[in-house]
């Protein structure tokens, strides 16, 4: 068993490593360039993301769908993934964070773009989009879709279903048992689990429409609570916060510098492990928003493009960037952290987020407990909509209640202790979801670039698209 963990864990290692983080953060400034650094649109797109389009076509509101999407983005690894980067590659790695999420905006853009272009409605007339349906229709000649096309939606199909086993549930429950048991030591895990079980069966089982009304109101309320608390720690350390954000940036560049060299081991180490986790936060290129994008009621591809685009901006560039300060801030104020690293004390990603917040009196704790709740709930929400129209693309209708069912069973397990192995196998499917994805999105790149230009920089954002939303059987 120990053998299988550790080619699991070796295998995971290689499929994160520089070859992914180049196809993904080369993807990321492709688009930026391909798309007229649509990151400039930001103010029009956030005004977009709370603009009803009630005359547009789709099963939820653009904002509805938005939120959901950001239900799943925000999460442990906005809290959590920050820590290990800064661990791994000294505070340098959140500039490198912060990068990712600004041009991986641009690939948001692009893989919605594609997948609300090419959506469609099923016998009962609900959405279903991805990038599996996506491959299927633009590459279709006569009615028939060529072979490596059929591959490409179906591999990532599977794979998403996959990972959403376990990032979306096991993991997430896992996180949110863990939190609760530390500090309400005493309640058994299962119960725990079978309250976790009951709170996500009461929304996913509802469909869509449910669960991008809880989205709607949870997601907000957490990301603002979340802020808040972060800006509240932020001005109980503000003597340090600039020097923070000067070392962000200097040990960028010479991570050596950063607390005496104990953090971070050369700048290759801070761009890796920065790059990695806002890839991993934002999931800008792995396709798994665009899947609820498709649901939306917009009048054009491009709409919703940009109403999606924001997520990032909010997940990576906001809410991880704030994470960061606080963290680097909180350092600083108190050595002892840095010491505890070194020491071997503070070995985790998890540890050093749990002692930092830990070390501000009266507000830390309850906000990380608080966060960590509430951003795991939300991302079991989300992910339990992207593998419900994955298997039914592959498997049809009829899958969708054994899969909810299999669903809320992973997040019982997680809960109760199986959550390790299951996070290092659908961490590697989804690297490996990304690489359909992302192929998807450049052999689009043309289309993509000249009806961005027609939809959003010769101002045309009103119009109404004139394509079909075809019927499929399953």
């Amino acid at each position: 068993m120990d053998a299988i963990v550790s080619a699991i864990n070796t295998l995971d290692a290689m499929v994160w490593g520089p070859p992914m983080i180049l196809l993904l953060l080369g993807t990321h400034i492709y688009m930026t360039v391909r798309t007229g650094f649509i990151q400039r649109k930001l103010p029009t797109a956030i005004k977009l993301s709370i603009t009803k389009d009630p005359d547009a076509e789709g099963d939820i509101s653009q904002f509805g769908a938005l939120t959901t999407a950001l239900s799943a983005t925000i999460g442990t690894g906005n809290i959590v993934g920050v820590a290990t980067a800064i661990m791994a590659g000294g505070p340098g790695a959140v500039l490198w964070m912060w990068l990712t999420g600004v041009f991986g905006i641009a690939t948001k853009y692009s893989e919605v773009y594609a997948a609300v272009k090419y959506r469609v409605k099923d016998k009962k007339g609900d959405m279903l989009g991805g990038a599996m349906y996506a491959w299927r229709r633009a590459f279709e000649k006569n009615g028939k879709t060529p072979w490596w096309a059929v591959l490409g939606a179906t591999a990532f199909a599977v794979l998403t279903t996959v990972a959403s086993m376990g990032i979306g549930s096991a993991v997430q429950s896992s996180s949110m048992t863990g939190v609760i048991v530390s500090n309400f030591p005493g309640i058994p895990t299962w119960a725990i689990g079978l309250a976790i079980v009951i709170m996500v069966a009461i929304v996913i089982f509802g469909g869509v429409r449910v669960i991008s009304s809880v989205c709607e109101k949870l997601v907000p309320f957490m990301a603002i609570a979340y802020a808040w608390g972060c800006v509240v720690i932020i001005g109980m350390n503000i003597e340090f916060v600039w020097p923070a954000m000067c070392l962000i940036v200097e040990s960028a560049f010479n991570p050596q510098a950063a607390f005496g060299g104990l953090l971070g081991s050369g700048i290759m180490a801070a761009i890796q492990f920065g790059c990695a986790r806002g890839l991993f936060s934002n999931e800008s290129g792995l396709g798994s928003a665009p899947i609820v994008a498709s649901a939306a009621a917009t009048r054009n591809p491009a709409r919703q493009a940009l109403v999606s685009m924001t997520g990032t901006f909010w997940d990576t560039v906001v809410i991880c960037a704030l994470t960061g300060i606080v963290l680097v801030s909180t350092m600083l104020a108190h050595p002892e952290l840095v010491s505890g690293i070194a020491e071997g004390r503070i070995m985790a990603g998890a540890d050093l987020t749990s002692a930092a917040f830990a070390s501000i009196p009266y507000v830390g704790t309850p906000v990380l407990v608080i966060g960590m709740i509430l951003f795991s709930y939300s991302t079991i929400l989300g992910w339990s909509y992207y593998g419900n129209r994955c298997v039914t693309y592959l498997f049809g209708r009829r899958a969708i209640r054994p899969y909810q069912i299999v669903y809320v069973l992973a997040a019982f397990l997680g809960a109760v202790g199986v959550a390790d192995i299951v996070w290092t196998t659908s961490d590697i499917a989804n690297a490996f979801m990304a690489i359909p994805n992302i192929l998807m999105v450049l052999l689009l790149s043309g289309m993509i670039a000249r009806e961005t230009k027609h939809y959003v920089w010769d101002k045309n954002l009103d119009e109404r698209t004139e394509d079909e939303i075809p019927i499929v059987e399953k």
